[in-house]
């Protein structure tokens, strides 16, 4: 069920596609806003994204495990060797999750709560293991990233945000983790590896050409 009210800035109506969503930004004015019930406040102004190479937009539409979603929001972040969106995602149960899109590898995975105590972000290294219901998961990466920006729907406040770092864990049939010390204590994200066309993705961007 989406909420309607008006930015504070500049007065135009800004509709939430998520009921939960925590901030989303003017189309009108570009004032970032944080939702307090049903008030707004302008916190910012959001910044020009840098241009990418993904199909997939805010609005965009598509299937996990047989549950239909919609795409909310988007965060982007750049580390040494390029960046990548994690795609905000609004399920029709009304669950959220994420979307990872990096270099045309995706991952859809949700926010869980630990069954122990995580790594602190100076202890996780490549090659530690981290059990998940009965499960070894290996930390692949660890990456240092900045904060680009963001559009759409979020269900956190960025302004806090910089650089931070993100530990990416993997089993060999294609389950898929993510530390995330943005946070204290940080937050674990749980989900799988996906192909693209099991997404079945409608609503992309249109590239010339295609």
């Amino acid at each position: 069920m989406s909420v309607a009210a008006n930015c504070p800035t500049c007065g135009a109506p800004v509709t939430f596609m998520w009921s939960s969503a925590v901030q989303t930004a003017c189309q009108y004015c570009k004032a970032i806003l944080v939702r307090h019930d049903v008030n707004l406040e302008q916190v910012g102004e959001v910044a020009d994204l840098p241009r990418d190479a993904s199909p997939i937009q805010i609005l965009t539409e598509g299937i996990f495990d047989n549950r239909r979603f919609l795409v909310v929001g988007r965060v982007v972040y750049q580390w040494e060797q390029g960046g990548w969106n994690e795609w905000h995602l609004a399920f029709d149960d009304g669950r959220s999750g994420w979307l990872s899109d990096a270099q045309a590898e995706y991952a859809v995975s949700f926010h869980v709560a630990p069954q122990s105590a995580l790594p602190s972000a100076d202890a996780v290294t490549r090659g530690l293991a981290i059990q998940w219901q009965g499960q070894n998961y290996i930390v692949t990466h660890r990456t240092q990233a900045a904060y680009v920006g963001f559009e759409g729907e979020l269900p956190f406040r960025t302004t806090d945000r910089s650089t931070m770092i993100f530990a990416d864990l993997r089993t060999p049939d294609a389950r898929f983790g993510t530390i995330d010390y943005s946070e204290d204590p940080p937050l674990l994200f749980m989900g799988r590896q996906v192909d693209f066309d099991e997404l079945k993705l409608r609503n992309l961007r249109l590239f010339e050409g295609w």
